[in-house]
Protein backbone atom coordinates (compact mmCIF):
# COMPACT_ATOMS: atom_id res chain seq x y z
CA UNK A 1 0.00 0.00 0.00
CA UNK A 2 3.04 1.84 1.00
CA UNK A 3 4.36 0.67 -2.43
CA UNK A 4 1.40 1.82 -3.85
CA UNK A 5 1.61 6.01 -2.21
CA UNK A 6 5.06 6.25 -3.18
CA UNK A 7 4.61 5.28 -6.98
CA UNK A 8 1.86 7.95 -7.19
CA UNK A 9 3.57 10.00 -5.30
CA UNK A 10 6.49 9.84 -8.04
CA UNK A 11 4.52 10.28 -10.86
CA UNK A 12 2.68 13.37 -9.65
CA UNK A 13 5.95 14.97 -9.17
CA UNK A 14 7.26 13.93 -12.40
CA UNK A 15 4.17 15.34 -13.81
CA UNK A 16 5.37 18.54 -11.94
CA UNK A 17 8.58 18.94 -13.09
CA UNK A 18 7.63 18.01 -16.86
CA UNK A 19 4.84 20.98 -16.74
CA UNK A 20 7.34 23.33 -15.40
CA UNK A 21 9.88 22.46 -18.51
CA UNK A 22 6.92 23.05 -20.59
CA UNK A 23 5.93 26.18 -19.35
CA UNK A 24 10.15 27.31 -19.52
CA UNK A 25 9.97 26.36 -23.26
CA UNK A 26 6.94 28.55 -24.31
CA UNK A 27 8.08 31.33 -22.38
CA UNK A 28 11.42 30.79 -24.34
CA UNK A 29 9.53 30.33 -27.47
CA UNK A 30 7.19 33.52 -26.50
CA UNK A 31 10.88 35.81 -25.63
CA UNK A 32 12.30 34.51 -29.16
CA UNK A 33 9.14 35.82 -30.79
CA UNK A 34 9.33 38.88 -29.13
CA UNK A 35 13.05 39.56 -30.18
CA UNK A 36 12.26 38.81 -33.72
CA UNK A 37 9.36 41.29 -33.98
CA UNK A 38 11.68 44.20 -31.94
CA UNK A 39 14.05 43.39 -34.43
CA UNK A 40 12.15 43.19 -37.90
CA UNK A 41 10.55 46.65 -36.18
CA UNK A 42 14.16 48.12 -35.18
CA UNK A 43 15.19 47.19 -38.99
CA UNK A 44 12.14 48.28 -40.46
CA UNK A 45 12.65 52.18 -38.87
CA UNK A 46 16.49 51.97 -40.16
CA UNK A 47 15.26 51.49 -43.32
CA UNK A 48 12.66 54.24 -43.66
CA UNK A 49 15.46 56.68 -41.83
CA UNK A 50 18.24 55.62 -44.35
CA UNK A 51 16.55 54.10 -47.18
CA UNK A 52 12.95 53.61 -46.84
CA UNK A 53 13.06 50.49 -49.43
CA UNK A 54 10.31 49.67 -47.45
CA UNK A 55 7.31 51.07 -49.25
CA UNK A 56 8.70 50.30 -52.65
CA UNK A 57 8.55 47.03 -51.41
CA UNK A 58 5.16 46.53 -50.12
CA UNK A 59 1.73 47.70 -51.07
CA UNK A 60 2.34 50.44 -48.93
CA UNK A 61 1.74 54.03 -50.81
CA UNK A 62 4.14 56.59 -49.62
CA UNK A 63 2.12 60.42 -49.83
CA UNK A 64 4.86 63.40 -50.47
CA UNK A 65 3.99 67.08 -49.95
CA UNK A 66 6.18 69.31 -52.66
CA UNK A 67 5.68 73.07 -52.28
CA UNK A 68 7.18 75.65 -54.42
CA UNK A 69 6.04 79.00 -56.03
CA UNK A 70 3.22 79.77 -58.38
CA UNK A 71 3.43 77.90 -61.61
CA UNK A 72 1.91 79.45 -64.81
CA UNK A 73 3.00 76.62 -66.95
CA UNK A 74 2.14 73.18 -67.02
CA UNK A 75 6.05 72.34 -66.25
CA UNK A 76 5.18 71.64 -62.35
CA UNK A 77 2.06 69.01 -63.15
CA UNK A 78 3.88 67.13 -65.89
CA UNK A 79 6.58 66.70 -63.39
CA UNK A 80 4.48 65.12 -60.52
CA UNK A 81 2.71 63.21 -63.38
CA UNK A 82 5.55 61.30 -64.55
CA UNK A 83 6.77 61.06 -61.22
CA UNK A 84 3.84 59.33 -60.12
CA UNK A 85 3.49 57.23 -62.85
CA UNK A 86 7.52 55.76 -62.56
CA UNK A 87 6.98 55.62 -58.58
CA UNK A 88 3.21 53.71 -57.92
CA UNK A 89 4.38 53.38 -54.49
CA UNK A 90 5.64 56.71 -53.89
CA UNK A 91 3.05 59.53 -54.84
CA UNK A 92 3.48 63.33 -54.83
CA UNK A 93 0.57 65.93 -54.12
CA UNK A 94 1.62 69.59 -55.52
CA UNK A 95 1.36 72.39 -52.74
CA UNK A 96 1.45 76.13 -54.16
CA UNK A 97 2.95 78.63 -52.35
CA UNK A 98 2.78 82.20 -52.94
CA UNK A 99 4.33 83.58 -56.13
CA UNK A 100 6.66 86.55 -54.07
CA UNK A 101 9.47 85.06 -53.37
CA UNK A 102 9.61 86.83 -49.90
CA UNK A 103 6.52 85.77 -48.87
CA UNK A 104 7.21 82.15 -49.35
CA UNK A 105 10.32 82.61 -47.72
CA UNK A 106 8.56 83.70 -44.62
CA UNK A 107 6.11 80.90 -44.67
CA UNK A 108 8.67 78.20 -45.36
CA UNK A 109 10.33 80.10 -41.86
CA UNK A 110 7.36 80.17 -39.79
CA UNK A 111 6.53 76.25 -41.03
CA UNK A 112 9.92 75.09 -40.18
CA UNK A 113 10.83 76.93 -36.88
CA UNK A 114 7.75 74.58 -35.89
CA UNK A 115 9.36 71.97 -36.68
CA UNK A 116 6.52 70.91 -39.14
CA UNK A 117 6.28 67.96 -41.52
CA UNK A 118 3.64 69.05 -43.69
CA UNK A 119 5.98 69.29 -46.67
CA UNK A 120 8.47 66.98 -47.64
CA UNK A 121 10.53 68.83 -50.67
CA UNK A 122 10.51 72.30 -51.45
CA UNK A 123 12.31 74.76 -53.96
CA UNK A 124 14.54 77.56 -52.68
CA UNK A 125 15.21 80.40 -54.53
CA UNK A 126 19.85 80.50 -54.78
CA UNK A 127 20.06 83.00 -51.75
CA UNK A 128 18.41 80.91 -49.31
CA UNK A 129 20.15 77.33 -49.23
CA UNK A 130 22.73 78.52 -46.98
CA UNK A 131 20.32 80.23 -44.53
CA UNK A 132 18.48 77.29 -44.45
CA UNK A 133 20.99 74.75 -43.59
CA UNK A 134 22.48 77.12 -40.88
CA UNK A 135 19.25 77.13 -39.40
CA UNK A 136 18.85 73.07 -39.56
CA UNK A 137 15.53 73.25 -41.48
CA UNK A 138 17.57 70.80 -44.25
CA UNK A 139 18.70 67.96 -44.79
CA UNK A 140 22.29 67.64 -46.01
CA UNK A 141 21.82 65.50 -49.63
CA UNK A 142 25.55 64.25 -49.58
CA UNK A 143 25.13 60.47 -48.63
CA UNK A 144 22.30 60.46 -51.07
CA UNK A 145 24.32 61.63 -53.67
CA UNK A 146 27.04 59.00 -52.75
CA UNK A 147 25.22 56.05 -52.41
CA UNK A 148 23.13 56.70 -55.74
CA UNK A 149 26.24 58.00 -57.29
CA UNK A 150 25.33 61.10 -58.85
CA UNK A 151 27.95 62.53 -60.48
CA UNK A 152 28.13 66.70 -59.37
CA UNK A 153 30.84 67.10 -62.08
CA UNK A 154 27.68 66.60 -64.50
CA UNK A 155 25.96 70.16 -62.92
CA UNK A 156 26.71 73.49 -63.92
CA UNK A 157 29.34 74.35 -61.36
CA UNK A 158 27.63 77.96 -60.50
CA UNK A 159 24.15 76.91 -59.88
CA UNK A 160 25.76 73.70 -57.47
CA UNK A 161 27.71 76.27 -55.49
CA UNK A 162 24.54 78.08 -54.68
CA UNK A 163 23.66 75.07 -52.25
CA UNK A 164 27.17 74.54 -51.08
CA UNK A 165 27.37 75.34 -47.39
CA UNK A 166 30.04 74.24 -44.79
CA UNK A 167 31.17 71.75 -47.13
CA UNK A 168 28.44 70.53 -48.00
CA UNK A 169 25.75 69.84 -50.28
CA UNK A 170 21.95 71.17 -49.30
CA UNK A 171 19.80 71.39 -52.12
CA UNK A 172 20.27 70.33 -55.97
CA UNK A 173 19.88 72.84 -58.95
CA UNK A 174 16.10 72.41 -60.20
CA UNK A 175 17.56 75.38 -62.94
CA UNK A 176 19.28 78.41 -63.74
CA UNK A 177 18.73 81.60 -64.63
CA UNK A 178 21.37 84.36 -65.28
CA UNK A 179 21.47 88.00 -66.54
CA UNK A 180 21.86 88.67 -70.24
CA UNK A 181 21.45 91.76 -72.48
CA UNK A 182 18.83 90.90 -74.91
CA UNK A 183 18.60 93.59 -77.83
CA UNK A 184 16.45 94.27 -81.42
CA UNK A 185 17.57 92.58 -84.16
CA UNK A 186 16.04 95.29 -86.07
CA UNK A 187 17.95 98.35 -84.41
CA UNK A 188 21.03 96.39 -83.47
CA UNK A 189 22.73 94.15 -86.12
CA UNK A 190 24.69 91.01 -84.77
CA UNK A 191 28.06 93.15 -85.08
CA UNK A 192 26.91 95.96 -83.28
CA UNK A 193 26.21 94.13 -80.29
CA UNK A 194 28.20 95.83 -77.38
CA UNK A 195 31.09 94.24 -75.47
CA UNK A 196 32.03 96.48 -73.24
CA UNK A 197 29.70 98.50 -71.05
CA UNK A 198 31.56 101.48 -72.42
CA UNK A 199 30.68 100.21 -75.80
CA UNK A 200 26.52 99.59 -74.12
CA UNK A 201 26.62 103.37 -72.83
CA UNK A 202 27.34 104.66 -76.48
CA UNK A 203 25.26 102.81 -78.42
CA UNK A 204 22.18 103.24 -76.07
CA UNK A 205 22.48 107.00 -76.28
CA UNK A 206 22.74 106.62 -80.34
CA UNK A 207 19.99 104.39 -81.16
CA UNK A 208 17.55 106.06 -78.29
CA UNK A 209 14.36 106.66 -80.27
CA UNK A 210 15.38 104.46 -83.45
CA UNK A 211 12.37 102.57 -84.41
CA UNK A 212 10.43 104.39 -82.06
CA UNK A 213 11.98 103.57 -78.85
CA UNK A 214 11.72 105.97 -75.97
CA UNK A 215 14.96 105.07 -74.10
CA UNK A 216 18.32 103.41 -75.01
CA UNK A 217 18.47 101.19 -71.83
CA UNK A 218 16.86 99.04 -69.77
CA UNK A 219 17.11 97.41 -66.35
CA UNK A 220 16.22 96.98 -62.51
CA UNK A 221 17.06 99.59 -59.83
CA UNK A 222 14.32 99.90 -57.12
CA UNK A 223 15.38 98.97 -53.70
CA UNK A 224 14.75 94.94 -53.74
CA UNK A 225 16.52 91.90 -54.18
CA UNK A 226 17.15 93.02 -58.43
CA UNK A 227 19.24 95.61 -57.59
CA UNK A 228 21.24 93.71 -56.01
CA UNK A 229 21.65 91.09 -58.58
CA UNK A 230 22.14 94.16 -61.80
CA UNK A 231 24.86 95.57 -58.71
CA UNK A 232 26.62 92.07 -58.70
CA UNK A 233 27.14 91.98 -62.33
CA UNK A 234 28.72 95.26 -62.76
CA UNK A 235 31.18 94.58 -59.45
CA UNK A 236 32.16 91.39 -60.62
CA UNK A 237 32.68 92.38 -64.34
CA UNK A 238 35.12 94.83 -62.58
CA UNK A 239 37.26 92.20 -60.75
CA UNK A 240 34.71 92.86 -57.38
CA UNK A 241 33.40 91.21 -54.66
CA UNK A 242 30.56 91.38 -51.32
CA UNK A 243 32.07 88.61 -49.67
CA UNK A 244 35.27 86.38 -50.44
CA UNK A 245 35.00 82.11 -50.86
CA UNK A 246 35.18 82.17 -47.08
CA UNK A 247 32.45 84.40 -45.94
CA UNK A 248 35.27 87.20 -45.59
CA UNK A 249 34.20 90.74 -45.99
CA UNK A 250 36.01 92.20 -49.30
CA UNK A 251 33.67 94.82 -50.51
CA UNK A 252 36.09 97.84 -49.96
CA UNK A 253 38.42 97.57 -52.82
CA UNK A 254 39.27 99.98 -56.21
CA UNK A 255 37.71 97.08 -57.89
CA UNK A 256 34.44 97.01 -56.46
CA UNK A 257 34.06 100.51 -56.54
CA UNK A 258 34.73 101.05 -60.38
CA UNK A 259 31.84 98.37 -60.79
CA UNK A 260 29.61 100.68 -58.46
CA UNK A 261 30.63 103.77 -60.21
CA UNK A 262 29.92 102.45 -63.99
CA UNK A 263 26.52 101.02 -62.13
CA UNK A 264 26.11 104.86 -61.51
CA UNK A 265 26.51 106.21 -64.71
CA UNK A 266 24.11 103.90 -66.44
CA UNK A 267 21.36 104.27 -63.90
CA UNK A 268 21.61 108.26 -64.04
CA UNK A 269 21.99 108.35 -67.52
CA UNK A 270 19.63 110.12 -69.60
CA UNK A 271 18.74 107.42 -71.78
CA UNK A 272 16.88 105.30 -69.22
CA UNK A 273 13.83 106.00 -67.78
CA UNK A 274 13.77 108.92 -65.01
CA UNK A 275 11.87 106.84 -62.87
CA UNK A 276 14.49 103.90 -63.35
CA UNK A 277 14.50 103.10 -59.19
CA UNK A 278 11.06 101.98 -59.20
CA UNK A 279 12.02 99.72 -62.24
CA UNK A 280 11.57 95.56 -61.58
CA UNK A 281 11.46 93.08 -63.91
CA UNK A 282 7.57 93.37 -64.66
CA UNK A 283 8.30 97.32 -65.78
CA UNK A 284 11.32 96.58 -67.76
CA UNK A 285 10.16 93.71 -69.47
CA UNK A 286 6.97 95.43 -70.01
CA UNK A 287 8.78 98.27 -71.68
CA UNK A 288 10.89 96.06 -73.60
CA UNK A 289 7.97 94.21 -75.31
CA UNK A 290 6.21 97.32 -76.04
CA UNK A 291 9.16 98.18 -78.57
CA UNK A 292 10.72 101.13 -76.00
CA UNK A 293 13.95 99.92 -76.02
CA UNK A 294 16.95 98.51 -78.39
CA UNK A 295 18.45 96.85 -75.11
CA UNK A 296 17.60 95.14 -71.67
CA UNK A 297 19.14 93.54 -69.10
CA UNK A 298 16.60 90.56 -67.78
CA UNK A 299 16.53 86.99 -67.41
CA UNK A 300 16.03 84.20 -69.92
CA UNK A 301 12.20 84.17 -69.74
CA UNK A 302 12.55 87.67 -71.74
CA UNK A 303 13.07 85.49 -74.93
CA UNK A 304 9.58 83.75 -74.95
CA UNK A 305 8.02 86.88 -73.35
CA UNK A 306 9.22 88.80 -76.42
CA UNK A 307 8.36 86.33 -79.04
CA UNK A 308 4.41 85.97 -77.34
CA UNK A 309 2.35 87.01 -80.45
CA UNK A 310 -0.33 87.82 -77.70
CA UNK A 311 1.95 90.09 -75.94
CA UNK A 312 4.87 91.57 -77.38
CA UNK A 313 4.91 94.23 -80.20
CA UNK A 314 8.55 93.18 -81.10
CA UNK A 315 8.38 89.31 -82.29
CA UNK A 316 10.48 87.67 -84.17
CA UNK A 317 13.11 90.83 -83.73
CA UNK A 318 15.07 89.31 -80.74
CA UNK A 319 19.08 88.87 -80.04
CA UNK A 320 21.06 87.76 -76.89
CA UNK A 321 24.32 87.94 -75.54
CA UNK A 322 26.43 87.65 -72.72
CA UNK A 323 26.08 91.10 -70.50
CA UNK A 324 28.86 94.02 -71.19
CA UNK A 325 32.45 93.25 -69.74
CA UNK A 326 33.86 95.21 -66.99
CA UNK A 327 38.49 95.26 -67.16
CA UNK A 328 37.80 91.73 -65.50
CA UNK A 329 35.58 90.53 -68.11
CA UNK A 330 31.43 90.10 -68.50
CA UNK A 331 29.67 88.62 -65.21
CA UNK A 332 25.96 87.67 -64.81
CA UNK A 333 24.09 86.86 -61.06
CA UNK A 334 23.55 83.65 -60.98
CA UNK A 335 19.48 83.16 -60.65
CA UNK A 336 17.31 80.11 -60.76
CA UNK A 337 15.62 77.57 -57.93
CA UNK A 338 17.05 74.95 -55.75
CA UNK A 339 15.08 72.02 -54.26
CA UNK A 340 15.95 70.51 -50.85
CA UNK A 341 13.96 68.18 -47.99
CA UNK A 342 12.63 69.01 -44.95
CA UNK A 343 14.54 67.87 -42.51
CA UNK A 344 11.51 66.96 -40.13
CA UNK A 345 9.77 64.97 -43.50
CA UNK A 346 8.86 61.35 -42.45
CA UNK A 347 9.72 60.06 -45.42
CA UNK A 348 13.41 61.35 -46.22
CA UNK A 349 14.30 58.57 -49.02
CA UNK A 350 10.85 58.80 -50.65
CA UNK A 351 11.62 62.61 -50.66
CA UNK A 352 14.97 61.83 -52.06
CA UNK A 353 13.86 59.73 -54.97
CA UNK A 354 11.41 62.65 -55.86
CA UNK A 355 14.42 65.36 -55.52
CA UNK A 356 16.55 63.42 -58.02
CA UNK A 357 13.95 62.74 -60.37
CA UNK A 358 12.76 65.98 -60.58
CA UNK A 359 16.70 67.79 -60.67
CA UNK A 360 18.14 64.74 -62.91
CA UNK A 361 17.99 64.74 -66.80
CA UNK A 362 14.18 63.27 -67.24
CA UNK A 363 13.16 65.90 -64.40
CA UNK A 364 14.98 68.55 -66.33
CA UNK A 365 14.01 67.90 -69.59
CA UNK A 366 10.47 68.25 -68.50
CA UNK A 367 11.00 71.31 -66.72
CA UNK A 368 12.52 73.06 -70.19
CA UNK A 369 10.29 71.71 -73.45
CA UNK A 370 7.09 72.46 -70.51
CA UNK A 371 8.27 75.49 -68.56
CA UNK A 372 10.80 76.98 -70.47
CA UNK A 373 13.21 76.78 -67.86
CA UNK A 374 16.62 76.64 -68.26
CA UNK A 375 18.43 72.96 -67.29
CA UNK A 376 21.33 73.16 -64.49
CA UNK A 377 23.00 69.89 -66.57
CA UNK A 378 24.34 71.52 -69.70
CA UNK A 379 24.24 67.94 -71.49
CA UNK A 380 20.56 68.87 -71.81
CA UNK A 381 21.20 71.83 -74.30
CA UNK A 382 22.36 69.92 -76.88
CA UNK A 383 18.76 67.62 -76.71
CA UNK A 384 16.86 67.83 -80.00
CA UNK A 385 13.74 67.91 -77.83
CA UNK A 386 14.35 70.55 -76.17
CA UNK A 387 16.34 72.72 -78.44
CA UNK A 388 12.86 72.47 -80.42
CA UNK A 389 10.82 73.89 -77.61
CA UNK A 390 13.50 76.96 -76.39
CA UNK A 391 15.21 77.58 -79.87
CA UNK A 392 17.07 80.13 -78.42
CA UNK A 393 18.89 78.22 -75.86
CA UNK A 394 21.50 76.57 -78.91
CA UNK A 395 21.82 80.32 -79.65
CA UNK A 396 25.66 80.81 -78.50
CA UNK A 397 24.87 84.12 -76.49
CA UNK A 398 22.93 82.73 -74.06
CA UNK A 399 25.44 79.72 -73.64
CA UNK A 400 28.44 82.22 -72.94
CA UNK A 401 26.14 84.26 -70.79
CA UNK A 402 25.25 81.08 -68.22
CA UNK A 403 29.49 80.49 -68.27
CA UNK A 404 29.32 83.91 -67.15
CA UNK A 405 27.34 83.25 -63.99
CA UNK A 406 28.34 83.87 -60.76
CA UNK A 407 26.63 84.03 -57.70
CA UNK A 408 25.53 86.04 -55.11
CA UNK A 409 27.08 86.40 -51.64
CA UNK A 410 26.86 82.85 -49.93
CA UNK A 411 25.94 83.58 -46.35
CA UNK A 412 23.54 81.99 -43.73
CA UNK A 413 22.30 85.70 -43.28
CA UNK A 414 21.36 86.54 -46.62
CA UNK A 415 18.58 89.03 -45.98
CA UNK A 416 20.91 91.07 -43.93
CA UNK A 417 23.44 90.92 -46.58
CA UNK A 418 21.23 91.87 -49.70
CA UNK A 419 19.44 94.69 -47.12
CA UNK A 420 22.90 96.32 -46.62
CA UNK A 421 23.68 96.09 -50.44
CA UNK A 422 20.28 97.48 -51.73
CA UNK A 423 20.43 100.40 -49.17
CA UNK A 424 23.56 101.61 -49.88
CA UNK A 425 23.48 100.72 -53.92
CA UNK A 426 20.49 103.03 -54.18
CA UNK A 427 21.91 105.92 -51.84
CA UNK A 428 24.81 106.21 -54.11
CA UNK A 429 22.22 105.86 -57.66
CA UNK A 430 20.26 108.58 -55.48
CA UNK A 431 23.88 110.93 -55.24
CA UNK A 432 23.38 110.72 -51.84
CA UNK A 433 27.04 109.52 -51.29
CA UNK A 434 29.66 108.72 -53.57
CA UNK A 435 30.28 105.09 -54.61
CA UNK A 436 33.60 105.04 -52.48
CA UNK A 437 31.55 105.93 -49.87
CA UNK A 438 28.93 103.42 -50.20
CA UNK A 439 31.68 100.60 -50.61
CA UNK A 440 33.04 101.61 -47.32
CA UNK A 441 29.52 102.23 -45.68
CA UNK A 442 28.88 98.30 -47.14
CA UNK A 443 32.31 96.89 -45.88
CA UNK A 444 31.78 98.83 -42.29
CA UNK A 445 27.79 97.14 -41.99
CA UNK A 446 28.85 93.82 -43.21
CA UNK A 447 31.58 93.35 -40.93
CA UNK A 448 28.98 93.84 -37.82
CA UNK A 449 26.14 91.20 -39.18
CA UNK A 450 29.15 88.36 -40.68
CA UNK A 451 30.85 88.39 -37.36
Amino acid sequence: MKMKHWLLSLMLVLVFVFALAACSGDDDTTSSTDNEDDSTTEETDTSSDNGGEEAEGSDEVVKLVYARGQDSTEGTAKIVEAFNEEHPNIQVEFREMPSDSGQQHDQYVTMLNAESSEIDVMDLDVIWPAEFAQAGYVLPLDRFLQKDGINTDDYNQGALSAATFNGKQWAMPKFIDTGLLFYRTDIISEDQVPQTWDELIASAKENKGAEGTEFGYLMQAKQYEGLVTNAIEYIASYGGAILNEDGEVVVNSPETVKGISKMVEVATSDFVPGNITTFTEVESHTAFIEGQSPFIRNWPYQWNLANDENESNIVGNIGVAPLPAGDAGSAAALGGWMTAINKYSEHPQEAWEFVKFMTGPEGQKISAIHGGLAPTLPALFEDEEILEANPFFKQEGFQEGLEAAVSRPVAPNYPEVSEIIQINISKAIAGEMTPEEAAAKMEEELQKVMQ
